[in-house]
């Protein structure tokens, strides 16, 4: 039996529209579960090298346990386990909030991915030498102030180049979503097979888009690389 390609299945409508909504919802949940990496993966990997051992413990067994388990394992559980621990009254109220799939995919993703955005901070403030704390604090700073005004703005143009990488990945791993429902490009590529039968051409169409969403963004954080750069420590 042959196989009658019709790439117009691309920008045919609905079949067009779905996949620029799926798009615009890929962006949304990457860019919203971003936020949340960022603001809690450096405060996990602030804990992390913390002098206090009850500090560290905590941040380095959040960062264990969930870069460790499969993110899919781990969306699972948020969407269908998640609110069970909320009680029984209250996770059937949980479970009737309109968009639930949406929430937990960028409560879930942002999690996952703070887990290692923290771990690449660690190793930012690793590489900062211990003089240069003591030369911080020796100007009367407080250690929370030294943290915040100094060592993690270092650590944080250090780290750009795997921050890069995470970034990216992040808008990848909002593939995952479509197993909890959520419309995102990729859920949206496998309703035009289902509607068409032509899921090679919709399939394509959305890797073709991963593909430019994934150029874009490495294009636009090389330009945060390049203005925020380290004469002397970043070779590029």
């Amino acid at each position: 039996m042959s196989y009658e390609f019709d790439w117009g299945v691309l920008w045919r409508m609905p079949y067009g529209l779905w996949l620029l909504k799926g798009l615009g919802l890929t962006i949304f949940i990457g860019l919203t579960a971003w936020i949340l990496a960022m603001a809690l993966g450096i405060l996990v990997g602030s804990l992390r090298i913390t002098p206090y051992r009850s500090l560290r413990f905590i941040g380095t067994a959040y960062t264990e346990v969930l870069r460790n388990i499969p993110l899919l394992v781990q969306m699972f559980f948020w969407f269908y386990a998640g609110p069970m621990l909320f009680g029984e009254t209250l996770s059937r109220e949980i479970n009737r909030i309109s968009g639930l799939n949406i929430y937990v995919s960028i409560f879930g993703l942002g999690l996952y991915t703070a887990s290692r955005v923290a771990e690449h901070l660690r190793a930012g403030f690793a590489s900062i030498g211990r003089d240069q704390y003591q030369a911080v604090l020796s100007t009367g700073m407080t250690r929370f102030q030294m943290y915040w005004h100094v060592i993690i703005p270092y650590a944080l143009r250090l780290t750009i180049p795997p921050l890069t990488t995470e970034f990216l990945t992040i808008f990848k791993n909002t593939s995952i979503c479509m197993t909890i429902g959520v419309a995102e490009l990729t859920f949206q590529s496998y309703q035009i097979d289902a509607e068409t039968f032509h899921g090679l051409e919709s399939t394509t169409g959305a890797m073709i888009i991963y593909l430019f969403l994934g150029m874009t963004v490495v294009r636009l954080m090389g330009i945060v690389e390049k203005r925020f750069k380290i004469p002397g420590l970043v070779g590029r």
